[in-house]
């Protein structure tokens, strides 16, 4: 497919002392599976994250974001069904768990599909530091570039425009000015039309993938050799062409068969892939 216009990638310079970075992507944290954030906690309690200077997540770090409002309001009061204070009460829990974690070292965010209306307040309240996508990390003898990876899936013209519907700033204020109860609603339904969609396709495996061009092209803008990125849930390696490569991160899940979480770190060695799960 024809190449959609390039974005200026933005740039984040390691200080000097740092030696590694990790990336996680696509958690999708949502209060019905508790499991994963327990692998995300022993993570950021355990002594791998302590081995890195600072951490990235590259979108879906949550499986839906309805505003800032959510983790700040009380759910009692903001009139929300038990089935959305108890999201509320979970995305607070999380934020908690974020906000800890970054007082030992930074965390920066990239928004995905999910969760790209996280804002102002909720990273603060996450302790988290905006990034914007793609975003080329340079550190000493080596430079990657980030992204989620959705805005490449050109192939997928229905998400796509779907896309271009919700990251509109016009589309985002007045969604934001609708009531809580009635975003969460709404929340609810989309998600269960993208399970739906998700059921229908058969896995990720049936998804659109990266467009090798459009991912080539954004390398060579960048002036990097490596594309990271997240969101199809399909971890591998691909060539893009002679020099340029395209790693994909795992997404989370501590329930599936077997259970999936893991972390990239970049080192001045390289990428590694760190698993979390032992798979018996």
């Amino acid at each position: 497919m024809q190449n959609q216009l390039q974005p200026e990638p933005g740039v984040l310079r390691a200080p000097s002392h740092w030696r590694s970075v990790d990336l996680i992507a696509d958690l999708h944290l949502h209060p019905d599976d508790t499991e994963t954030l327990a692998v995300l906690r022993a993570y950021l309690d355990g002594p791998l994250a302590r081995q890195s200077d600072a951490l990235i997540v590259l979108g879906d770090l949550f499986e839906v974001w309805i505003g800032d409002d959510a983790i700040s309001t009380d759910p009692t009061a903001a009139g929300l069904p038990e089935i959305d204070a108890d999201a509320a009460r979970f995305w607070r829990t999380c934020a908690r768990l974020l906000a800890d974690h970054a007082r030992q070292r930074p965390v920066w965010f990239m928004a995905g599909n999910r969760d790209f209306l996280l804002g102002p307040k909720g990273l603060q309240a996450c302790g988290m530091q905006p990034l914007q996508d793609p975003t080329r990390l340079e550190m000493p003898g080596q430079r990657w570039l980030l992204s989620h990876g959705d805005a490449l899936c050109l192939d997928d013209t229905d998400y796509m425009a779907f896309r271009k519907q919700v990251r509109d700033p016009g589309w985002q204020r007045e969604f934001l000015e609708q009531p809580l109860v009635q975003r969460a609603a709404v929340a609810r339904q989309m998600r269960q039309r993208s399970q739906e969609r998700q059921r229908q396709l058969g896995g990720p495996d049936a998804w659109a993938d990266v467009d090798t061009q459009a991912a080539a092209d954004w390398l060579r803008q960048a002036g990097c050799t490596t594309l990271i990125h997240g969101h199809t849930h399909r971890p591998a390696v691909h060539e893009l062409a002679p020099g340029l490569e395209r790693v994909v991160l795992s997404d989370w899940d501590a329930r599936a068969q077997p259970p999936r979480a893991e972390v990239i770190r970049l080192d001045e060695q390289g990428w590694h892939r760190l698993p979390l799960l032992a798979v018996a």
